[in-house]
């Protein structure tokens, strides 16, 4: 059995190996690391690792591999009370979903995500899903609710750049 400090080297090796585009490599790694949690007990590391997984599974095409992966891991980090990965992990299920073409239920856990990160103040990870969600919709021929999305998504960050101002003043016109 895996020691703690050895799980997370693994974790790290598998990060970097995610960073350098190794996604088979990383998706090795952390499947091994979550294993290695769960053999501990402890069931948050290897949520944590799991979603990794999911990312690096999306990455490599395997979608439903991917949100096989993420699947209950929202609910052992609210279990844990952590608003932000609980919002990653519905978040990464909702990417998995979108890749599956199943876009309804992608846009309602991008929705529930957005919600989260809300909760957790994190306007900038909201503001990302709900650019997924926009995407969705403008993909699906609904272009004004996908510009209400849009807008949304600018008013979450917390540091708007200059191009999301203007981009939030163009699809404000969009809207009249």
């Amino acid at each position: 059995m895996a020691t703690e400090s050895e799980l997370q080297q693994l974790s790290r090796d598998g990060k970097s190996a995610f960073e350098a585009g190794n996604y088979e490599s990383a998706a090795g790694m952390f499947q091994r690391a979550a294993e290695g949690h769960l053999a501990l007990k402890d069931e948050v590391s290897a949520a944590e690792m799991k979603n990794n997984l999911s990312v690096a599974l999306l990455k490599l095409g395997r979608s439903r591999e991917a949100l096989e992966a993420a699947a209950g891991t929202e609910q052992i980090f609210a279990g844990a009370h952590d608003r932000k990965r609980q919002a990653m992990a519905i978040g990464n299920q909702a990417a998995a979903l979108e890749a599956l073409q199943r876009f309804d239920d992608a846009l309602a856990a991008y929705e529930r995500s957005a919600g989260l990160f809300a909760e957790a103040g994190e306007g900038d990870l909201r503001s990302m899903v709900l650019k997924s969600a926009a995407a969705i919709k403008l993909r699906r021929g609904k272009v004004a609710e996908s510009a209400f999305k849009m807008i949304g998504s600018l008013e979450a960050k917390d540091k708007p750049s200059v191009f999301d101002r203007i981009l939030k003043f163009l699809l404000r016109l969009v809207q009249r």
